[in-house]
C-alpha cells in the first residue's frame, strides 16, 4: 500500500536541459545565476528524483555560457565563473568557483567562515551547544551536500539511492553577503515557509504535568479571568495511558479516562473557549494490545489481533505510515485535536532503511498530514536536517533553568534563520532545574517571558516540578506586573506578527533576523548574537542576566545600525552606535526605527488572535515607510490562491510635517472587518502639533507625556477598497521629534537603584548633567565618587555619559572581548595583557595593548588560550572594571 495522496507533495525536480552542462562524469546545472548544482558520477548515473531537501530543480534557466578549452570547462553566469579540469572527478585543483567582483574564490573542500545554523536539540543544555553549519558565510559562499540525503520513488516515499560510491551531489551558493537572496535561492529549490496559523503566534500554556480535564478546564479559566490571553493549551504525555504492562509509559496513544472521561467534550469546550489544543507524543514503541487503536492498526499492517503482538514503528514502511495516520493519528483529530507535538527523543536511523531518520520521516508526514482537510501543513517538533523550514515549527527542546540557558535562545533562534527555520518555540522559563525561589526564579523567568513575546513562539512550559510555578499570579509586585504585561503585549503584536508571517512564506524573509542581514558589511553585526531584526520594523535586544546586586539593574549593551531609532515603549529617541542599557523589570530593549509602523490590536483578548475589530497603529516619525498589513482566514491554504487582504498602512515624513494613509484595502475585503477603529499613535512626537483629518466622520486627539505619545482615534473611518483615511500632523516650521535625552533618563533610574551613600547621590547627579549639558566635558570628578562607588557603579555611571565600554562574548565556541568607544573619547583608556604559566607578561605575540580606547576592537580570546590575560578600563584614570581570566574561562562579568 502507498501512502495518501495527501502525504505526497508535487515535486518539479528535473532541471530545464537548457540549464545543464554535462562532460565526462559530471553533470552542472546552473538553477540561478548564484547557485549551481554540481555532480560526479563515474558511471555516469545522475540524480533527477527529488531527495529530502531539493525538490524543485525545474527553475528559470539563466544566461550563462559554457565553453571548452584544452581540457578545461568553464562556465560563466552573471556572478559565478566555474572552472573545471575535465577528467577524475572533483579535486581542489580541479574544479573551482569564482565569485564575480568579489575576490573570493572557492576551491572543491575548501571550509568557510560558516555563519552557523542551529541544533536538534537543547535538551539537559544548560547554556551553549554546537550549531550545525548554516547556508550563510561571511566568504559569501557555501556548499550544501546533498549527497547522502534519500531520494523519493514513484510511490512517494524515501528510498536510498543506490548510486557509485564515489557520487557527489553538491549545491554551491555563491550569493555574497546577500544573506536573503540565498534564502530566497534555498527555498526556491527546496520548497517554501509554509504560512502558519494565525492561532499559533499567541500565548501557549504548557506543562508536563498529571492535568485532569477538571484541573485544565479551571486553569484556563483563572486565565481568562485575570485577563491572561491564551490561544494554545497543551497536552504533555501524561493525557494517555502510562501504566500498560507493555513498555515503560512514555509512547501512548489512548485516553486516560481517570484524568479525561470525556476528552471530545474538553476538546470541544477548549474551542468554545477559542483555544487549540495539542497533544504529546513519542511514537517509537509503536502500538501495543493495550491501546484503543490496536485492532484496526493491526489489521491494517497484516497482524492478528488476538496475537497480541504489538505493532513495531517502521518510518520505512508506507503501508504502516498509512495506517499510523489512518487508524491512530486521525481519529484523535476527529476527537478535536488541533495538531501534534512530536516528541521524538530516541534513535536518528532506521534499521529497515539506511540512511532515514525517523524524526525527518514524522515531521515530514505529519505536516503534510494537516493538508487532507485544507488546513496548513503544521507540526511541534525537534529539528532533524536542512528541509525542516517546510515543517513548522520547532521544539527546541528540555532546557536547564538557568541564565545561561536564556542567554544562549536568543541567539539560536537568530541563527536557524540561516537554515531559514525560523518558527522555533522555546521551553519558555526552562523546563528543569533552578530553585524555584520565587524572588530568584521570578526574575528569571519574567525576562525570559520578555524574549518570549519577541520570538517566534511564546509557549510557557515547565517540568513536572511541583515547587515550580509558571502562573503569572503565584508572583508579586514588579514580576507579577513584568510578567501580565508580556501576556497581553504578545497577543498586541499578532497583527504585526502574522504579517511577518507571510513575509516568511512569500519573500522567505525570516521572522527573526541576524543584524548582519541587514548590515552585512558592518562587522560589529557579526559582533551582536543577542540582538536581532524581529520582523521588518522592529530590533529587539532582551535582557538575559540577572540584575546585578549593587546595582539592582540589568545591564545590556546595544549597538544600533546607521539611522534614528526610538524605544519602542517609551519614545525615547537614540542614535546609531554603542550605547550600554540599564533597566529593571520594566525595561524591555526593543528599537523602532525611525519611521517604523507597527500594527497592534487594540483589544487583545483570551483565545481571540482573529483579525482585529480595534487596530491600534503605532507609528514612529523620521522617515518614510510603507507597511501592508496582510489577512486571511488564518488556517487555510486559500491564501496560496490569492485568498486574502492587504491594508496599506504609510506614511510620509518632512521634518516639521507627517502625512499617514491608511488604505486602500487590495485583494478580498471580507477578510478585514466591516466595523474595524483605527487608533493611531504617533509615538517620539511632541504634543503641540495641529492635527488634520480626512477620511473620518471625526476624530479625538490625546497626548502621552511619558511615552511621548500622541494618539489619534479615528470616528467611522470609511477605509475600503477604494477609500482612504489621512492624518497630517503639523509642527508649523518645527520638527515633529519630541525632545529626549536617554542618558538623563538613565542617569535619574540609576541613582534611584544604586546602593550607595544617599548623600553623595545629589552632587554627584549635579556633575552628571552639567557634563550631558556640556557645561564639562572632562570626566576627573568621575574620581571624587570612587570611594563611595563599586567599580560596577563607576561603570554604569561612566557607560550612560559616554558610550564607551567592555563586553565578553561567548556564542558557539567563539569567544571574545568586544570593546567600543562611540566618540573616540581620549580619556577612555584600556590594557589588555598576557601572561604565560609563570605570570610573566607579554607571552603572546599581540597579548599587550594599551591606550586610548579604540572606537571598535574584538579580541578573539582563542588566539591566547594557553595563556592567562587581563582587560582594564579606565574612565579618566579612574578604574571601572576589569576583566580577567584565560579564554577557557566562564567568567563573563
Amino acid at each position: 500500500m502507498s501512502l495518501a495522496d495527501y502525504h505526497v507533495p508535487e515535486f518539479e525536480p528535473v532541471a530545464d536541459e537548457a540549464a545543464i552542462v554535462e562532460t565526462d562524469a559530471c553533470r552542472f546545472t546552473v538553477l540561478s545565476s548564484r547557485l549551481l548544482r554540481l555532480e560526479y558520477a563515474p558511471d555516469g548515473e545522475f540524480e533527477d528524483r527529488p531527495s529530502q531537501a531539493v525538490w524543485y530543480r525545474d527553475q528559470p534557466v539563466p544566461e550563462f555560457s559554457a565553453t571548452r578549452t584544452d581540457g578545461t570547462l568553464e562556465i560563466e553566469t552573471e556572478h559565478l565563473q566555474l572552472r573545471y579540469a575535465i577528467g577524475g572527478g572533483f579535486t581542489s585543483d580541479s574544479l573551482s568557483i569564482e565569485l564575480t567582483g568579489l575576490e573570493e574564490t572557492w576551491h572543491y573542500g575548501d571550509s568557510e567562515d560558516n555563519l552557523g545554523g542551529t541544533t536538534r536539540t537543547l535538551d539537559s543544555v544548560d547554556g551553549q551547544t554546537d550549531l550545525e553549519p548554516g547556508l550563510l558565510s561571511r566568504d559569501g559562499w557555501t556548499v550544501l551536500d546533498d549527497t547522502d540525503r534519500l531520494v523519493f520513488d514513484d510511490d512517494g516515499w524515501v528510498t536510498p539511492r543506490d548510486a557509485h560510491d564515489d557520487y557527489e551531489d553538491l549545491y554551491f551558493f555563491g550569493f555574497g553577503h546577500d544573506y536573503f537572496g540565498a534564502l530566497r535561492a534555498y527555498t526556491d529549490v527546496a520548497g517554501d515557509v509554509p504560512m502558519i496559523p494565525r492561532w499559533a503566534l499567541g500565548n501557549w500554556w504548557s506543562r508536563y504535568w498529571e492535568y485532569s480535564q477538571d484541573e485544565l478546564r479551571g486553569l484556563m479559566t483563572q486565565f481568562r479571568e485575570r485577563d491572561l490571553p491564551l490561544s494554545v493549551c497543551v497536552l504533555d504525555m501524561d493525557w494517555h495511558v502510562v501504566d500498560n504492562p507493555h513498555h515503560s509509559g512514555w509512547t501512548g496513544w489512548t485516553w486516560d479516562d481517570d484524568l479525561f472521561p470525556d476528552p471530545e467534550g474538553f476538546l470541544e469546550w477548549l474551542h468554545d473557549e477559542g483555544l487549540k489544543a495539542t497533544l504529546n507524543l513519542h511514537p517509537a514503541d509503536g502500538v501495543h494490545p493495550h491501546e484503543a487503536a490496536y485492532p484496526d492498526i493491526a489489521e491494517h499492517v497484516g497482524i492478528d489481533p488476538a496475537s497480541g503482538r504489538p505493532v513495531e514503528f517502521d518510518a520505512s514502511d508506507p503501508q504502516f505510515l498509512r495506517g499510523y495516520f489512518e487508524h491512530v493519528i486521525n481519529p484523535l483529530e476527529d476527537d478535536g485535536v488541533d495538531f501534534w507535538w512530536i516528541d521524538w527523543q530516541q534513535w536518528r536511523e532506521s534499521p529497515e532503511m539506511d540512511g532515514l531518520d525517523p524524526l525527518w520521516a514524522l515531521n515530514h508526514l505529519h505536516a503534510l498530514d494537516r493538508t487532507r482537510d485544507g488546513s496548513r501543513p503544521f507540526v511541534f517538533s525537534r529539528w532533524a536536517d536542512v528541509s525542516n523550514h517546510r515543517y513548522p515549527i520547532g521544539f527546541s527542546g528540555d532546557t536547564v533553568i538557568s541564565w545561561d540557558s536564556l542567554s544562549f535562545q536568543p541567539f539560536l533562534t537568530g541563527s536557524a534563520a540561516n537554515v531559514q527555520f525560523g518558527w522555533w518555540s522555546h521551553d519558555i522559563g526552562g523546563h528543569f532545574g533552578g530553585s524555584g525561589d520565587p524572588t530568584e526564579f521570578g526574575e528569571l523567568y519574567a525576562r525570559w517571558l520578555q524574549f518570549g513575546v519577541f520570538s517566534p513562539i511564546n509557549r510557557i512550559h515547565t517540568s513536572k516540578m511541583p515547587y515550580v510555578d509558571k502562573r503569572p499570579w503565584a508572583y508579586d509586585g514588579e514580576v507579577r506586573e513584568a510578567l501580565d504585561d508580556a501576556f497581553v503585549r504578545r497577543h498586541e503584536l499578532v497583527p504585526y506578527l502574522y504579517t511577518m508571517v507571510r513575509h516568511n512564506h512569500a519573500r522567505a524573509e525570516p521572522p527573526i533576523r541576524p543584524l548582519y542581514y541587514h548590515h552585512p558589511e558592518a562587522d560589529v553585526a557579526y559582533n551582536r548574537p543577542n540582538q536581532y531584526y524581529f520582523g521588518s520594523e522592529l530590533l529587539a535586544a532582551p535582557h538575559v542576566r540577572e540584575r546585578e546586586d549593587d546595582i539592582h539593574l540589568s545591564r545590556r549593551p546595544v549597538w544600533l545600525p546607521d539611522g534614528e531609532w526610538f524605544d519602542f515603549e517609551t519614545g525615547e529617541r537614540y542614535e546609531s552606535g554603542f550605547h550600554t542599557r540599564y533597566g529593571d523589570l520594566d525595561d524591555v530593549p526593543v528599537y523602532a526605527k525611525a519611521g517604523a509602523i507597527v500594527p497592534l490590536d487594540g483589544e487583545p483578548g483570551f483565545g481571540d488572535v482573529e483579525a482585529p475589530e480595534a487596530l491600534r497603529v503605532v507609528a514612529f516619525p523620521g522617515a518614510d515607510n510603507a507597511f501592508d498589513l496582510y489577512e486571511d482566514d488564518g488556517v487555510t491554504c486559500a491564501s496560496r490562491d490569492g485568498d486574502y487582504a492587504t491594508t496599506r498602512l504609510a506614511q510620509s515624513f518632512e521634518g516639521d510635517r507627517l502625512t499617514f494613509t491608511i488604505g486602500p484595502i487590495e485583494g478580498i475585503p471580507e477578510h478585514v472587518p466591516d466595523d474595524r477603529t483605527y487608533e493611531l499613535q504617533f509615538r517620539g512626537v511632541r504634543e503641540d502639533v495641529t492635527v488634520s483629518v480626512e477620511g473620518a466622520a471625526g476624530h479625538s486627539r490625546a497626548y502621552d507625556e511619558d511615552t511621548r505619545t500622541l494618539t489619534v482615534s479615528l470616528d467611522d473611518a470609511g477605509v475600503g477598497v477604494d477609500a482612504t483615511a489621512t492624518v497630517v500632523l503639523d509642527g508649523e516650521g518645527t520638527n515633529l521629534v519630541a525632545e529626549s535625552d536617554w542618558r538623563r533618563s538613565q542617569l535619574e533610574e540609576l541613582l534611584w537603584n544604586l546602593s550607595m551613600p544617599a548623600g553623595s547621590k545629589p552632587p554627584l547627579e549635579t556633575h552628571a548633567k552639567a557634563f550631558l549639558a556640556g557645561e564639562r566635558t572632562d570626566l576627573d570628578w568621575l574620581g571624587n565618587f570612587a570611594a563611595a562607588l563599586t567599580d560596577a557603579q563607576l561603570r554604569a555611571i561612566a557607560e550612560t555619559l559616554v558610550d564607551a565600554g567592555i563586553e565578553r562574548l561567548d556564542y558557539a565556541g567563539d569567544d571574545r572581548l568586544l570593546a567600543w568607544n562611540r566618540t573616540r573619547r581620549i580619556d577612555v583608556t584600556y590594557q589588555f595583557a598576557t601572561y604565560d604559566r609563570t605570570g610573566t607578561p607579554f607571552g603572546h605575540e599581540g597579548g599587550f595593548r594599551h591606550g586610548s580606547l579604540p572606537g571598535y576592537e574584538v579580541i578573539e580570546l582563542s588566539e591566547f588560550e594557553t595563556y592567562d590575560w587581563a582587560f582594564t578600563l579606565e574612565y579618566d584614570g579612574v578604574t571601572s572594571i576589569t576583566y580577567e581570566g584565560s579564554a577557557s574561562d566562564t567568567d563573563r562579568r
